[in-house]
């Protein structure tokens, strides 16, 4: 591209001008051709992240009561005899993980420098 230029520039003005003129001809298309182009907007947050942020909120308003609950009845359950600890310490542990994960992510990201 830019040695059409400079042939154009070399053809319209020889001697000791013409590499002015490429330049400017050159200049003047890169411009144009970037003003032209659409430009990325590059503070705007992404969609995906926006709706993951508000599928996680939603998700842990409607588990919050539920977990609430979860526990209560396996407490009793587990004091009744009726169901082992062992289920009760892994449903704790899934709701600390499902809680928890936000900063888990987060925390898992920053130990591999992401």
């Amino acid at each position: 591209m830019s040695h059409r230029i400079a042939r154009i520039a070399a053809r319209a003005l020889p001697g000791a001008l013409a590499p002015v003129l490429a330049l400017a001809l050159w200049l003047g298309v890169t411009t144009a051709l970037s003003l032209a182009l659409p430009q990325p907007a590059l503070a705007q947050t992404s969609p995906f992240l926006t709706g993951a942020t508000a599928l996680e909120s939603n998700i842990l308003a409607w588990l919050t009561p539920i977990a609430i609950i979860l526990v209560m009845v396996l407490g009793g359950m587990a004091m009744a005899n009726r169901i082992s600890w062992g289920w009760c310490v892994g449903a704790i542990l899934g709701i600390a993980i499902a809680f928890g994960a936000p900063q888990i992510v987060s925390w898992v990201r920053s130990m591999f420098g992401v």
